[in-house]
């Protein structure tokens, strides 16, 4: 294993150091729950954007908190849920008596640590709602999950309900858009590579210099089936035909897409991933409206990627242009 880092044990605790002195302008960080937040939360009469999961995924969650995304993120170990009193530390931390709203992926730990930490905030009279995004075509069930994985939708959500909130809107209103996203977005990712969890010191699964996982999870979990490797131009097809089929997407649509690397990809191979994408959905007759190329959610050093796609309308498309900075993503400021 051949990775920078001190002692396996303290990396979270140790890039959540790095992570404040690199952002401090933005964001503070409560290292006794792991818990990052914006650096003006709580601010009151708005609605708090919480959400986390295991670290391992970067930019997702810490980098995407921030003016216009979230205002807390609770980071687990590496692959391994946040525990409740870290997301009760987070729920109360941003609360502005506004309520908050949870933004949970779909992975059996997450969903209940932050239900007995939704339960544990409401004792103390705040108000919480939650989201739970299972956007991934590839499987209905996972080594990690019961239904389908959360996965790059989450990071468009992110963003589109971090404007919404920002703006002013009513909890409420912010969990009912956060649902209508999570139900017209649509996931599907593939591997080239195993990637290595610090503590494990191995890959966590083996594939040969020929094959790539189709459907892969961020946390190395088997996908729908192994394949022969192939060209970009295939492999493009290969997740864009079910993710289209799903929703159903179709001609006439609109959309937000994402080609995602899985943290190991050069840019330039991703680059021509979108080429691909954009290909594929012009023939199918769908226009994107917007579009983000690059590591956005991502799992250790992983080679491969995801291409996630969100129907869009007008109001969509006009809180994703809303002004966002954080660490992860920055425009309009």
């Amino acid at each position: 294993m051949k990775k920078l880092i001190n002692d396996p044990a303290d990396v979270v605790s140790q890039a959540l150091l790095g992570m404040e002195v690199a952002h401090g302008d933005r964001l503070r960080v409560d290292h006794e729950h792991k818990v990052v937040f914006r650096k003006d939360a709580p601010r009151s009469g708005k609605v708090g954007l919480v959400s986390g999961g295991g670290s391992g995924h970067e930019p997702m969650h810490g980098g995407y908190v921030g003016l216009g995304m979230l205002d807390a993120a609770c980071c687990g170990e590496v692959f391994t849920s946040p525990v409740p009193d870290q997301m009760l530390a987070a729920t109360t931390g941003v609360d502005g008596g506004a309520g908050v709203l949870h933004i949970v992926k779909n992975y059996t730990g997450d969903v209940m640590n932050f239900e007995m930490a939704a339960e544990l905030a409401a004792d103390g009279d705040v108000q919480v709602r939650s989201v739970v995004v299972d956007d991934d075509v590839a499987v209905q069930d996972s080594l990690y999950t019961a239904g389908r994985r959360g996965v790059g939708t989450t990071v468009l959500l992110e963003k589109l309900v971090g404007a919404a909130a920002e703006s002013g809107r009513s909890l409420d209103e912010v969990t009912e858009l956060a649902t209508r996203i999570n139900g017209v977005g649509r996931s599907m990712g593939l591997a080239l590579t195993s990637c290595t969890v610090p503590a494990a010191g191995k890959p966590t699964f083996e594939l040969g210099d020929d094959e790539m996982e189709l459907g892969i999870g961020i946390h190395g979990e088997p996908g729908r089936k192994r394949v022969p490797m192939t060209s970009a131009a295939e492999a493009a097809q290969l997740l864009v035909d079910p993710i289209l089929t799903d929703l159903p997407y179709g001609t006439g649509d609109s959309v937000i897409a994402m080609v995602n690397g899985m943290g190991g990809t050069p840019l330039i191979e991703l680059y021509i991933m979108y080429g691909e994408v954009q290909r594929l959905l012009e023939k199918a007759g769908i226009t994107v409206a917007r579009c983000l190329v690059g590591n956005y959610i991502t799992s250790l050093e992983m080679a491969g990627c995801s291409v996630t796609l969100v129907k869009a309308d007008d109001e969509l498309v006009g809180l994703w242009d809303a002004p966002v900075n954080t660490p992860g993503l920055r425009w309009g400021v």
